[in-house]
């Protein structure tokens, strides 16, 4: 049975890279495989053929007419459907946002910023933004944010993917220095694993590295070689700014911003935030005059309702069925921990035997990363923190955030900046691997050398 739970994973994975050859949405596979996943589990564990694990190491076994067991192993889904939920609700108020703003047409102001026709010069000031942006409201928003506004500029879908795919490694490398920037350095800040200051200082020059790198080289490919055909000057009622425009752009963006101090402030989770953030775009958008004679008529076209109607749904089931099957893999208990007793998870016994075998430290670091472009990297970095007990602020600690915040970059799925451009641009995800992931391999190699010497 634990044979066949782990072949589910493996085939639905596959299922999920193949999704242009089988001519199959990604989101199919992934749904199929969490409900299958989790359906052998329990089958599995109410048989008694294995235990599962929950987040705080408490190791459930099933005995007949024992509460504690069945109410273990439903706590445990609740748990993961929990944390599954927050990314999917932050997502959704993230999208929902840039929506509203997008009908409210506020990145035409945006788009006069960086309106330029060489594909060179909008690379580097599209992966700065991402950069910069990411360290600021995550990688995962800024990522929804450049994406719309690159739909706003370049509208060749080819040329499109290609600067969407380094807008993916930009906005993971300006995650990985910042302790809001994405939810792997989050984990480890709270975790008092590592300090705001620290994490800036010793992470923040490797990160421009792993951007500055495989930017250049990609400056050097076809791909951005001449210039893009802009979008021409649109005369009609459905173009240009509206009176609305400055003041959604600036709210909308200002609450995205919010989320983060907001967090700080109160120790919610960011979710809550967004909410709160969405709520007042949401209020604001109801009451704002986007045109000089607008009637009541008219109101529907610029409702958040509208913004809700055009969000990648797809996407946001993708999110849920990828992140239920890590989740299932991460609870199967499938060994014992190096200390011959303690019973462990699928994902933390690979990260020990990782450890047993490779004696170098930095290896075993370098291969999370690695391994965080396959697997979820929020499991692989829980995982590192049950398995190492260096101090606050160790070297071992920026390394783990650097190496889970950029590895992702090297597949599509790899991270969360990955999956939203994947669903709102429908990026192949073995077009991204031929073209992107080698670039993302050199900057990720080049930012970690730069590291080891940095921590």
């Amino acid at each position: 049975m634990t044979a066949l739970l782990i072949l589910v994973f493996v085939v639905g994975y596959l299922a999920i890279t193949l999704e242009h050859p089988l001519k199959l949405d990604k989101t199919v596979p992934a749904l199929l495989m969490a409900a299958l996943m989790w359906a052998l589990l329990a089958v599995g564990y109410h048989a008694g053929w294995f235990n599962v694990i929950d987040g705080h190491e408490e190791v459930f076994k099933f005995v007949e007419g024992d509460h504690h067991a069945e109410e273990g192993f439903v706590n445990l889904l609740l748990h993961h459907l929990g944390k599954t939920s927050e990314i999917l609700v932050f997502l959704i108020g993230a999208m929902t946002i840039v929506e509203i703003v997008d009908l409210h047409r506020g990145f035409e102001i945006l788009k006069g910023w960086v309106r330029t026709s060489s594909k060179k010069r909008l690379l580097w000031i599209m992966s700065i933004l991402a950069f910069i942006l990411s360290a600021i409201i995550d990688n995962l928003t800024a990522t929804i944010v450049l994406v719309t506004l690159l739909r706003k500029i370049v509208t060749n879908k080819n040329e499109r993917w290609w600067f969407a795919g380094m807008i993916v490694i930009a906005a993971n490398a300006g995650g990985a220095w910042s302790p809001i920037g994405d939810v792997t350095t989050t984990m480890l800040w709270i975790g008092k694993k590592v300090s705001a200051g620290a994490l800036v200082q010793k992470l923040v020059i490797p990160s421009i590295f792993t951007l500055v790198v495989p930017v250049f080289i990609a400056t050097l490919l076809p791909a951005f070689k001449g210039n893009i055909q802009l979008p021409e000057s649109e005369n009609n009622e459905d173009s240009g700014k509206l009176l609305s425009s400055s003041t959604m752009l600036y709210l909308g963006l200002g609450m995205i911003v919010f989320v983060p101090i907001f967090k700080t402030l109160t120790h919610l989770p960011p979710y809550i935030g967004m909410m709160l953030s969405l709520g007042v775009v949401w209020l604001v958008s109801e009451y704002i005059h986007p045109e000089e004679d607008f009637t009541e008529e008219r109101k529907h076209l610029y409702s958040p309702h509208k913004a809700l109607s055009r969000i990648e749904m797809s996407s946001i089931l993708f999110f849920l069925g990828i992140l239920l099957a890590v989740g299932a893999l991460e609870s199967l208990v499938y060994g014992v921990a190096a200390d011959g007793t303690t019973q462990v998870g699928t994902l933390r016994y690979l990260a020990e035997i990782l450890n047993s075998t490779i004696p170098n430290q930095n290896v075993v670091i370098l291969l999370l990363g690695v391994f965080s472009a396959i697997i979820d990297n929020v499991p692989l970095v829980a995982a590192s923190m049950g398995m190492f007990s260096e101090p606050l602020d160790s070297s071992l600690w920026h390394l783990v955030a650097y190496s889970a915040g950029t590895g992702g970059s090297m597949l599509i799925i790899g991270s969360a900046a990955g999956v939203a451009a994947m669903g709102m641009e429908k990026i192949d995800f073995i077009w991204y691997l031929k073209k992107i992931s080698w670039l993302a391999l050199i900057g990720f190699l080049a930012g970690f050398a730069v590291a080891i010497f940095m921590v």
